[in-house]
């Protein structure tokens, strides 16, 4: 039975031609074409239509994105998932407050507000007279003395000392072989 599908194999082959060798001999399958098919004509005004069809709807599609240019692309975890709008009285809590607690509340937040008031408006105090009496020290030492004045006010550059040792980047660690792994990209596109 092989011997006789090799038989017809080799009969539909057409083409005999060696590639380096006389010994060596290639045979390639028959290709069997049919005839080009003839390419209609059409009418004129049919491709007019066509190309204008496209261009409307390339058209409406430019119009669409200009329109939704102002809104934004939604971002999956900001947005509240719908079964948890539609179950909302679940896991709302309904507790009852009385009003005595309520004023309680209230007074308790309206002195809180008038200690913190009062806090930072003598912080504010403090600071400008000490502000004041710096700049009266300054202004009397200029008058005793203009050396020293300007000694006073140049900056000191061991007030605050500054130390960095080591490397500002971190070299690649030589012959470090980075774990395999596979990257699904589950983010959605937006056109």
């Amino acid at each position: 039975m092989e011997l006789y599908n090799g038989f017809w194999q080799s009969i539909v082959k057409r083409c005999f031609h060696s590639v380096t060798s006389p010994l060596f001999i290639k045979c390639t399958d028959a290709l069997c074409a049919e005839p080009l098919k003839k390419k209609k004509r059409l009418d004129p005004a049919i491709i007019k239509q066509r190309e204008e069809r496209k261009k409307r709807r390339l058209e409406k599609q430019i119009r669409r994105l200009e329109k939704n240019v102002r809104q934004f692309k939604p971002i999956s975890e900001c947005e509240i998932p719908l079964e948890i709008i539609n179950n909302r009285k679940l896991h709302e809590r309904t507790i009852a407050i009385n009003r005595e607690i309520i004023d309680k509340r209230l007074s308790v937040f309206k002195q809180w507000s008038q200690l913190k008031v009062n806090q930072n408006l003598k912080d504010a105090l403090m600071i400008d007279r000490i502000s004041a009496s710096h700049r009266r020290a300054l202004d009397n030492l200029k008058l005793v003395s203009p050396f020293l004045y300007k000694a006073a006010i140049e900056a000191e550059s061991n007030f605050l000392p500054f130390k960095a040792v080591g490397p500002v980047e971190t070299p690649p660690i030589e012959k470090f072989d980075s774990p395999d792994g596979e990257y699904n990209d589950i983010s959605k596109k937006w056109d």
